[in-house]
C-alpha cells in the first residue's frame, strides 16, 4: 500500500482553466482524512477516503463556498511524490487534476510573495 501522508501542492483543471491547491494528507492504513487549501474563491475543504494498493480515491467537501461535493480518483506513482487523476461533480463537471509532494505551502508561497511587495511612492 502507498503512503501518502504529508503535503501535496497540485492542480485541477476545469472547463481547460487550471487551479492550484495544496492538500494535507492523513492516513491511517487505507483510511485518508485531510484539508484542502484552493488557490481561488472556493477556499478551504475538508477531504475523506481511501488508498488501496497505489490507487487513491477521496470525497473534497468545501466548507463555505460550494454545496457540491467532489469526487477524487487516482494512481499514486511507484515513487510515492506523484498523484494524478480525474474529479467530477456527479455528472455535472469534470476533468483532470495532479499533485506531487511538497515542502512549501501555498499559504507560505502567498506570505513570501507578500513580504516581497514594493512599497508604492508617490513622486510630488
Amino acid at each position: 500500500m502507498s503512503d501518502v501522508n504529508g503535503t501535496w501542492l497540485g492542480t485541477y483543471w476545469q472547463h481547460g482553466n487550471p487551479t492550484r491547491f495544496e492538500i494535507v494528507l492523513l492516513q491511517s492504513g487505507n483510511s485518508l482524512s485531510g484539508r484542502v487549501l484552493d488557490d481561488s474563491y472556493l477556499g478551504e475543504a475538508k477531504l475523506s477516503g481511501e488508498v488501496v494498493g497505489r490507487r487513491i480515491s477521496f470525497i473534497k467537501s468545501y466548507f463555505t463556498s460550494s454545496p457540491d461535493a467532489v469526487e477524487y480518483v487516482g494512481t499514486i506513482s511507484e515513487d510515492e511524490d506523484y498523484i494524478h487523476g480525474q474529479w467530477n461533480i456527479s455528472s455535472l463537471d469534470y476533468g483532470p487534476w495532479e499533485a506531487r509532494r511538497s515542502g512549501e505551502s501555498l499559504s507560505l508561497s502567498a506570505k513570501n510573495k507578500a513580504e516581497k511587495k514594493v512599497p508604492v511612492t508617490v513622486n510630488s
